[in-house]
């Protein structure tokens, strides 16, 4: 996590500041449920709220812990010098320090989820308004980077469109598998704190109990969410590769907008890179290189032990403030995109004809003729095509064994580029409820 890529309100979330508030709270709820229960005193519960409008002084608690070795003894230390030793005796009745700091991510990750769904709903009103705006744009649809057939600029940011909407699914899907909270003790078996205790402060920080824990809680819950900020990186990789291969020089059917003033090379002057969707690249491979080490945090020994620590301590940020930072900028570059109808039809027909093959295939074999003589039929002429940068159709038509099977009207009628559009409509309407 780097500043360069990240925006505020996602490091917010991460800063030591934002921690020590959300351990407080966990802290001061259970205090709240303990004396509920009788365990503790009223009185000590409510002294613990008295801090709750204090700034903790995470230097401080930096200082204790250099003493301690401990980060959850020195902020509890912290604590009590704002609260009074006394009355915070009772804080942290019954708990473990992993009651605390898994609680705690699992409401960061939360936080973090929120936000990404916020940046995925933009993404996704950027793509739908470029889809309907280029719904019957033509474009040449290519196969291992070769033209094939006819599609339109809309269907491609319509199926764009689509992927980041299941992505949407999928985060709701880990945001709901991450939002549990375990207040249960050293072993997770209650022995020393009531199950009510980890209900009243799951309900105060909008999470569910665990059904079962240890001293931590299950770690496949973290690895389901961090594979899916991967799928989610890699289909923002999937749409920067695509932006990309549009504004190579010898396409450009589309590009970044190139703003006032910006510069594409120190040295050479004409230069439009497309800067930020191989950034885009980028920053999804730092994304999935986290997934990984989540997946790897899984197996822990017995009840728990710390080798998952240090891993979240590094992928929590840097997975939800690099994907943010991605998703926004993504969403910026939708939204500016260049787009170049006329060199569309100019690249689909550098060789005239050619992506209306499949067409006179079918149509010759519907006419009597096999489809291994159709097929020879066909690739004889195409091949022309390649080679010569001939015309298709006159080729066609020059073919004595294709007028045969089909008559010029017949070859005439499979050039219709209205052919490869007609069920535009019908797909627009599965992705997005509607023809408009």
């Amino acid at each position: 996590m780097i500043p360069r890529y990240a925006r505020k309100e996602m490091t917010d979330i991460w800063e030591p500041a934002t921690k020590f508030k959300i351990w407080y709270e966990i802290e001061a709820h259970a205090c709240d449920a303990q004396a509920d229960l009788g365990v503790i005193p009223r009185v000590n519960a409510e002294a613990v709220w008295t801090a709750k409008d204090v700034e903790f002084d995470v230097a401080r608690i930096d200082e204790i812990e250099a003493v301690t070795k401990h980060d959850v003894i020195a902020f509890l230390t912290h604590l009590a010098e704002h609260v009074g030793s006394d009355e915070a005796r009772f804080v942290h009745q019954g708990m473990t320090s992993s009651d605390v700091l898994d609680t705690c991510l699992n409401v960061q990750l939360v936080r973090a989820a929120d936000i990404l769904i916020a940046d995925l709903d933009a993404l996704l009103a950027a793509l739908k308004t470029r889809a309907m705006e280029h719904k019957m744009t033509v474009r040449v649809g290519r196969s291992h980077g070769i033209h094939a057939e006819p599609t339109t600029m809309g269907l491609t940011f319509a199926r764009f469109y689509a992927e980041m909407d299941r992505n949407r699914a999928r985060l709701f899907a880990a945001r709901d598998e991450v939002a549990t909270g375990a207040i249960s003790g050293a072993v997770g078996t209650f022995a020393n704190i009531d199950p009510g205790v980890e209900e009243h402060v799951c309900a105060k920080l909008g999470l569910k109990p665990e059904p079962i824990s240890t001293q931590v809680i299950p770690r496949d819950r973290h690895a389901m969410f961090f594979a899916t900020l991967g799928v989610i990186a890699s289909s923002i990789e999937n749409i920067a590769i695509e932006i990309r291969h549009m504004q190579r020089t010898e396409v450009l059917e589309g590009a970044e907008f190139f703003s006032m003033g910006q510069k594409g090379s120190s040295a050479m002057p004409h230069k439009k890179n497309p800067v930020l969707t191989e950034n885009l690249t980028g920053l999804a491979r730092l994304v999935r290189m986290t997934v990984v080490p989540a997946m790897e945090n899984v197996a822990l020994w017995h009840e728990r032990d710390i080798s998952h620590s240090s891993v979240e301590r590094g992928i929590g940020p840097d997975a939800t403030v690099t994907l943010d930072f991605a998703l926004h900028r993504l969403t910026g570059v939708i939204e500016k995109m260049l787009i170049f109808p006329d060199n569309m039809l100019e690249n689909m027909n550098k060789f005239p004809g050619l992506v209306m093959s499949q067409r006179v295939l079918l149509a010759l074999t519907q006419a009597g003729v096999s489809r291994e003589d159709a097929y020879a039929m066909v690739q004889r002429n195409a091949l022309k095509v390649w080679e010569e940068r001939l015309d298709f159709q006159e080729l066609l038509m020059a073919d004595d064994a294709v007028v045969a099977a089909l008559g010029e009207e017949g070859i005439r009628a499979k050039f219709d580029m209205g052919y490869h559009t007609k069920h535009v409509d019908t797909i627009f309407e599965r992705v997005f409820g509607t023809t408009t």
